[in-house]
């Protein structure tokens, strides 16, 4: 006679299960972590603690990176993290046989997509060779508040003779707390005496974060699937959608007044923390980068915004390249695009064309640079 067993209870049931399923989501985690290891999964840039002590954002130094974005990895791309903590394949002196051009911008200017040698940076250095050294400092997200902060270290720690600031759409309102506070970076807040003073964001890295970038499957569900923004992804697709022009809002709300208000901070900066006289100093101004987008938002946030700063910048002796004519030249030549598909950001082309601007612009031929 086979022996009796007792049937199973729920409890033992419910266990069960949930060890199984635990089992295979483990098993099939190890297998993604496996698989992804070989795939060029993002591995970000490594911000190192932005504190009072020290205050000036920068990626960790002397390591290499990895870039792609979207569930499918686009646009991938490799690259290094030089000894100054700034993506560049050059390492930084304090001094040097040859003046120095300092580069500085946002994400454009970092240029995570597009090989070193094909951005701004890399095709100047590979021009001014034997005459001119150039170095850039630049990070995603950063605004023209934080540009005053590494225009003075290129300066004071070196010893810029030049700087190549370039400006985006938007630089303007999100140096303004009031729009964004992402931590790491300088923005302008609002005093008690009612005028705009520049504040440190602090950047503290947490501990989870250090465990879930170890992994390739933490950086491919935070940097690719970004898993940790989907509530807020959620949300943006039930609001109505705004405008963009220039690749931001092309509202025309009280963020002129306030941005207006925040250009004038910035040239007021400009002189109290960078030594360097404004001839010494060029501006490049994205634009539209195509007739027909110019023309459909004209009188959107960006076009007004650029407009100012230009001319606010030209009336205390600064030289401006508007990029957009050098754009329409080159897609009138040749209908060449000048960002990614899937990215607004410049590509090669783009890069090309802004530096074939900014090597004929006039403080090239006063630091004796063809």
């Amino acid at each position: 006679m086979p022996p009796i067993t007792k049937p199973m209870t729920r409890r033992r049931e419910f266990l069960l299960a949930g060890v199984t399923v635990l089992g295979t989501f483990l098993i099939l985690a190890a297998f993604a972590e496996i698989v992804l290891r070989f795939l060029p999964v993002a591995t970000g840039f490594g911000t190192v603690q932005i504190t009072a002590d020290s205050p000036v954002f920068h990626f960790t130094p002397d390591r290499e990176w990895v870039y792609s974005r979207d569930w499918d990895l686009a646009l991938p791309n490799r690259g290094r993290i030089n000894n100054a903590g700034y993506i560049n394949d050059q390492d930084y002196r304090t001094n040097g046989d040859t003046p120095l051009l300092a580069v500085i911008g946002d994400s454009y200017i970092e240029a995570a997509m597009v090989h070193y040698h094909d951005t701004v940076q890399g095709r100047l250095a590979i021009r001014l060779e034997g005459k001119l050294r150039v170095y850039s400092f630049a990070a995603s997200g950063a605004p023209l508040s934080q540009y005053l902060i590494w225009a003075r270290q290129a300066v004071k720690e070196y010893g810029a003779a030049a700087l190549l600031i370039n400006v985006v759409s938007n630089d303007f309102d999100e140096s303004l707390a009031i729009y964004k506070t992402g931590p790491g970076f300088w923005r302008y807040v609002l005093g008690a005496d009612q005028d705009l003073h520049l504040q440190l964001f602090e950047y503290h890295p947490s501990i989870l974060g250090e465990v879930v970038v170890s992994s390739a499957l933490g950086r491919y569900l935070v940097f690719h699937l970004q898993v940790a923004h989907l509530w807020d992804q959620f949300q943006g697709m039930l609001r109505a959608p705004s405008q963009l022009a220039g690749n931001t809002s092309s509202d025309n709300s009280t963020r002129i007044k306030h941005s207006l208000a925040g250009i004038d901070a910035f040239f007021r900066d400009m002189v109290d923390l960078v030594d360097l006289p404004p001839d010494r100093v060029l501006f490049t101004l994205d634009g539209m980068r195509y007739p027909e987008a110019a023309e459909a938002a004209h009188d959107s946030y960006f076009p007004v915004m650029r407009e100012a700063f230009k001319n606010k910048a030209q009336s205390l002796g600064y030289e401006v390249i508007d990029l957009d004519p050098w754009f329409f030249a080159r897609y009138a030549a040749h209908g060449e695009r000048f960002e990614h598909a899937r990215d607004q950001h410049w590509n090669g082309t783009g890069h090309a064309v802004v530096a074939e601007a900014v090597l004929a612009s006039k403080l090239l031929g006063r630091l004796h640079a063809p």
